[in-house]
């Protein structure tokens, strides 16, 4: 079965300026999928599409067969920055219990599960880019998700911690069995991590298992010449 269903989306900000053209593709439940794609290339207003936040100029968007702002609540969203006052005041659990109406018990389960235990009684804006990130998928899966979004999640972490935070990602997609769609730009995030890869550059690039739809010629498009990948490895 598929999770998502995306039919013949364009998305224009401006009549006659089109952000995204004619794009087409489905997402398997209960896997991991990654889109790639430039900056500029549409990702992001892509991925509000598919969560609700925009409609799209032309085509349909169905979320386990229905309209995505019908599944809202089946909908964990981990965006690529959280602004707010850092000097304010207010520790994990406290952001965690404003965000959900979980018991103190399941918000310590799911802190446990993402390796963020000890941040209890952190305050969130003395946070690393790494203990946020965290904290954030934490939010994201109290309303227990059938599907989860994130986008550019590593944006501001150093790269040791990007390697734990793909893990990471790796074993709740695992533990839950959550639909994992992830938003980047980096090509080299999804050789060990995808089951499936959608490339995008305003339209269609490539669709399929990373092996079989990274090819040179679908890179040079995304990225132009002397780029290539490396393996990630996942625990």
């Amino acid at each position: 079965m598929n999770a998502l269903e995306i039919n013949n989306i364009s998305f224009e900000y401006t009549q006659g300026v089109s952000v995204i053209d004619s794009v087409s593709f489905s997402i398997p439940e209960k896997l991991t999928t990654i889109l790639i794609g430039p900056n500029g290339s549409g990702k992001t207003t892509l991925l509000k599409i598919m969560i609700g936040l925009l409609e799209p100029t032309s085509g349909t968007v169905r979320v386990y067969g229905k309209k995505p702002k019908d599944m809202r609540k089946s909908i964990g969203y981990v965006p690529q920055k959280l602004y707010f006052d850092k000097t304010f005041p207010i520790t994990v659990m406290e952001f965690l219990q404003l965000a959900d109406t979980s018991s103190k018990n399941e918000i310590l389960s799911v802190l446990e599960s993402v390796g963020a235990q000890d941040l209890v009684s952190s305050r969130i804006g003395e946070l690393s880019g790494g203990q946020l990130q965290r904290t954030l998928v934490a939010r994201s899966l109290l309303g227990k998700p059938k599907i989860l979004f994130l986008d550019e999640p590593v944006s501001g972490i150093d790269i040791s911690g990007e390697q734990n935070f793909y893990d990471l990602i790796k074993d709740i997609q695992e533990k839950y069995g959550v639909t994992v769609v992830m938003v980047s730009h980096e090509v080299n995030v999804v050789s060990q991590i995808a089951n499936q890869v959608i490339c995008i550059n305003k339209e269609m690039l490539c669709s399929g298992e990373p092996s079989e739809a990274l090819l040179p010629e679908v890179i040079e498009q995304l990225y132009g010449k002397n780029v290539s990948l490396y393996k990630h490895q996942c625990k």
